[in-house]
């Protein structure tokens, strides 16, 4: 692994761009790495929530508040 990653040094940086950042920043939304609620189905519903805040706030950045609104009534 330390070879690999000696021959291509930005390779992780990379990675960690492209596949990390988003869980990344639900975790930070989400205070690091706790969870408020307890019991699976409870812990469950929250990340859902988080991810689709994160979503949508994604959605927001990319088309613009007033064209995702018109997108949802059609």
């Amino acid at each position: 692994m330390q070879q690999r990653v000696d021959r291509l040094p930005q390779a992780s940086n990379w990675r960690r761009r492209m596949v990390e950042h988003p869980f990344g920043t639900i975790k930070a939304w989400m205070g690091a790495t706790h969870f408020l609620t307890k019991t699976l189905p409870r812990v469950r519903t929250e990340m859902s929530l988080h991810v689709l805040a994160y979503n949508m706030k994604r959605a927001i950045n990319i088309l613009g508040a007033r064209t995702l609104m018109q997108s949802m009534r059609a």
